[in-house]
């Protein structure tokens, strides 16, 4: 696996990225720390686990040779200091322009490199990217399973067109 190839998968996330901030936005104010289904996390823990650890800690990791669970370990206590749902929207974009860097300073040689986990495995660093993707769309269902159970209709998935202008397909974005 080289560079190019984890740019164009990365690509393709940041514009899925876009289709979860929108959703995001769509979680009721007054329902963002409420338990939308029991035993699960709130929308705002959620939020704070699929940025915090999935899409900034991995792709951090992934560069570093070495992904960390040290936001899921905190995610109650961040998810409490965001008050409002600008305030979750604004970490989401602060996790995403993190990984986004680490990303673009991934070189070949990194990609290929041993990285540990808190999993208790190895995997060469491109391999991150992958579970990314997965643990991503997996959490993102179910934001999309709680703004239904909410009264909510989620966004399209396959709506990019409808993103924020930095989360559109490329030859979009300028339109």
């Amino acid at each position: 696996m080289n560079k190019q190839a984890v740019l164009q998968m990365w690509d393709h996330f940041r514009q899925a990225n876009g289709v979860g901030l929108r959703a995001i936005a769509m979680v009721p104010e007054d329902k963002l720390g409420s338990t939308v289904v029991a035993g699960m996390r709130t929308p705002k823990e959620l939020a704070v686990h699929m940025y915090g650890q999935i899409v900034r800690e991995i792709a951090e990791g992934a560069l570093k040779g070495r992904i960390t669970d040290e936001s899921e370990k905190n995610e109650k206590q961040i998810a409490a200091r965001l008050k409002t749902r600008a305030d979750v929207l604004e970490y989401c974009h602060e996790c995403w322009s993190a990984a986004d860097q680490a990303t673009q300073a991934m070189t070949d040689e990194k990609l290929n490199v041993m990285t540990d986990t808190p999993w208790g495995m190895s995997f060469p660093a491109f391999v991150a990217y992958t579970l990314m993707n997965d643990e991503y769309f997996h959490h993102r269902g179910q934001l999309y399973a709680y703004l239904r159970a909410l009264g909510a209709t989620p966004p399209h998935i396959w709506h990019f067109s409808e993103n924020a202008e930095a989360f559109r397909p490329k030859s979009m974005a300028s339109q």
